[in-house]
């Protein structure tokens, strides 16, 4: 997971790519911002040099999509090409607004990421994958003909500054006008002032699709750059306002995290102080995640304010939020029967799972705390506590028992493990899976093996949406955690993985054959 601010990325970002769909003078002459795309057809956003293919994974069904795309790697295109392309299509036909289809979104990035770690003949599989399913959704829901994002007009830059809430007043009013047209202003005027403000909007709701699809927009940008900035961004907007929309016709009331957060930064005076470098040991993050992962929504959030009032470092206390959200992984009784679907059956934890959706959410929160400006880094650590917690009605007080089949674990040879752990996956088996990895992670046993055990899987299977996200946030969360407590997060992921095996991704086979995999 990278470390650097918004500065240094933008500092690697060609400076020359950000006017290309529009040429320089005329972006000039327009007034266009180099983070817009262009908009000069008025009936549909275009994407310049990208155009063509954005337009082919829009239009072209997944059955003749899939052969034209790997000609196209074959020749030369690039995946993250095809990511960046792939994620424009998917806003322009989608525009957060489709369930299926942000989950698709959410899922490119780290299915890009997964390809970095597969064999180099293997590296598209991943990504086909998903491409696949966005072709599908795209079809299902006529959006090869008709776009859900329209073009926006040109609006001057705007200066926020000073106006936190700017943005989230109009959506809590839902004026989508004027809401797009103060993100887009701002956007203009700066792109880390927007996604500030867009992360204030995002912080009036405990919801795991509005904080994941924020934080998976701004990633995104490392891939397409800041051409297309105002377009990846600009879904999260929309996602919010059509949540409060919903929510008013409903009659649904606000998450109190709409007077918890204001409260708690006022109370611990957090906008006045600067955010703190104290590193707590082992004992505490532990204690702070259980307390995270067994109290109601507030009493986390003034946990972690608390924490942050007496000057821990973010990372450390989003560590804890991190591994209170893993608990709940290793603490799910499995889905009920009258919840349970063809691709989620009764005990299975996969997809929209109650651990699983707060694991990408934490990791979600960790994620944009890191890149954010000082108020939102503590404003999100917060909301992550809050969002995190109050969940134990929804799983069981003790772990899930799978401590006891580690009696009959009883070879030390890796080999043989790594074995045992494939054959339990297989035969869905979740907690013979984690009682293995377990005992691997007891003998301090190299952990690759274990994440191309998982990856395989994470490629092969569909998950119910959740395989690609939910291993990346795994392997991240790992490379984070201090080693006294980041084997819980492997353990975390074989239940998954166990749990998901024998759902088999759509387009997956066919990409294997494509390629000529055996």
């Amino acid at each position: 997971m990278r470390n650097r601010n918004r500065r240094d990325f933008l500092a690697d970002v060609g400076r020359g790519m950000l006017v290309a769909s529009v040429g320089t003078a005329t972006a000039i002459d327009l007034g266009f911002s180099p983070q817009f795309a262009d908009a000069s057809d008025s009936q549909r956003l275009t994407f310049g040099k990208l155009e063509p293919l954005v337009s082919r994974l829009q239009e072209t069904e997944p059955e003749r999509l899939l052969a034209s795309l790997i000609h196209d790697l074959k020749q030369g295109l690039d995946l993250k090409t095809l990511v960046s392309a792939a994620a424009l299509a998917n806003v322009r036909a989608f525009a957060g607004q489709d369930y299926t289809g942000y989950h698709t979104f959410m899922a490119l990035v780290p299915a890009l990421q997964m390809s970095g770690e597969l064999p180099s003949d293997q590296q598209p599989l991943p990504v086909l994958k998903v491409l696949y399913r966005n072709s599908s959704r795209i079809q299902e829901q006529s959006a090869n003909t008709t776009d859900a994002l329209p073009p926006l007009a040109v609006v001057a830059p705007v200066d926020a500054a000073g106006n936190d809430h700017f943005v989230r007043d109009a959506v809590r009013v839902v004026d989508w006008d004027i809401a797009e047209s103060r993100f887009a202003g701002i956007l203009r005027n700066s792109v880390d002032e927007a996604y500030n403000q867009l992360q204030v909007a995002v912080q009036d709701e405990a919801d795991v699709h509005r904080v994941v699809l924020s934080w998976r927009a701004w990633s995104m940008l490392e891939l397409s750059g800041e051409e297309y900035a105002h377009t990846l961004l600009r879904q999260s907007v929309r996602y919010c306002l059509d949540v409060e929309q919903r929510m008013r016709e409903k009659n649904y009331g606000a998450s109190p995290i709409r007077n918890v957060l204001p409260r708690l930064l006022d109370e611990y005076k957090l906008l006045s102080k600067p955010v703190g470098k104290r590193m707590p040991d082992d004992a505490w993050v532990d204690q702070l995640a259980t307390s995270v992962f067994s109290s109601t929504r507030e009493q986390a959030a003034e946990a972690v304010a608390a924490a942050l009032a007496e000057g821990f470092d973010p990372e450390a206390i989003g560590e804890a939020i991190a591994l209170a959200a893993n608990k709940l992984v290793l603490h799910d009784p499995g889905r009920l029967e009258k919840n349970s679907s063809a691709i989620k059956p009764p005990g299975c934890v996969h997809g929209d799972s109650v651990g699983v959706h707060a694991s990408d959410a934490a990791n979600a929160w960790r994620n944009i705390a890191r890149v954010s400006n000082a108020r939102n880094q503590v404003a999100s650590l917060i909301v992550g506590a809050f969002h995190t917690a109050g969940q134990t009605d929804w799983v069981t007080k003790e772990p899930y028992p799978y401590v006891e089949r580690l009696a009959d674990i009883h070879s030390g040879d890796q080999q043989s493990l790594l074995a045992q752990a494939d054959e339990a996956i297989r035969a869905n088996e979740q907690a013979r899976a984690c009682a293995i990895i377990h005992k691997y992670g007891e003998l301090n046993l190299p952990a690759r093996p274990i994440f191309d055990l998982m990856l395989r899987y994470a490629c092969s299977e569909d998950g119910a949406l959740h395989a690609e996200k939910y291993y990346c946030t795994v392997a991240e969360e790992y490379a984070t955690t201090r080693p006294a407590f980041r084997w819980r997060q492997l353990i975390a992921l074989a239940r998954v993985t166990a749990s998901e095996y024998g759902f088999p991704a759509a387009g997956y086979r066919e990409s294997r054959e494509l390629l000529g995999l055996s």
